[in-house]
């Protein structure tokens, strides 16, 4: 099952998210709904509070070789333990805003921690696409957006892109 993906300006997307916890049954059913949502989509991360719940999950699958097989990773309670002094500016995008793109810049390799639906702590070191998109998904759970770190002027453009594209879904 899939659920629906909020789009930007909805006022959930901006919000902090609590902690999940205690890994339940209905935070596995999430993930697995969240994983669906991101494959259908397509995309390659999806935040929690994308599909309205205000907690601290993510998943992620950054394989791009469609021959390759799918590496999904459900972070359940994600932070970031250490970075590289190295930058890495990599044009993103996000299943809240259809068809926006920028460049961000962020640190080029990151190390995460997380609880794994196994109920256990995990930590590894993500570089290229991995580290922008756990980052890009963690920023998601802090309320913070990818245009919160782009130019104003580009960031209002985009904003206006997206507030004349709900309105006119809404008329549809």
């Amino acid at each position: 099952m899939t659920r629906p993906i909020l789009l930007f300006p909805d006022p959930r997307l901006k919000k902090v998210c609590d902690p999940v916890g205690r890994i339940t049954p209905e935070i596995e059913a999430l993930a697995d709904e969240m994983l669906a949502t991101m494959y259908a989509a397509p995309g390659v991360g999806l935040a929690a509070p994308q599909v309205g719940v205000l907690q601290r999950l993510f998943v992620m699958d950054c394989t791009k070789d469609p021959d390759a097989p799918r590496a999904p990773l459900v972070m359940v309670d994600p932070e970031i333990v250490g970075t590289s002094e190295a930058l890495n500016t990599y044009e993103e995008g996000c299943l809240s805003f259809p068809e926006q793109y920028a460049d961000v810049t962020r640190p080029a390799e990151v190390r995460m921690r997380w609880t794994g639906l196994d109920g256990r702590t995990h930590e590894r070191d993500f570089d290229g696409l991995w580290a922008t998109c756990a980052q890009h998904e963690l920023d998601h759970l802090n309320g913070k957006l990818f245009i919160d770190h782009i130019g104003p002027m580009k960031r209002q453009m985009i904003s206006r892109r997206m507030t004349k594209m709900k309105r006119e879904m809404a008329r549809a």
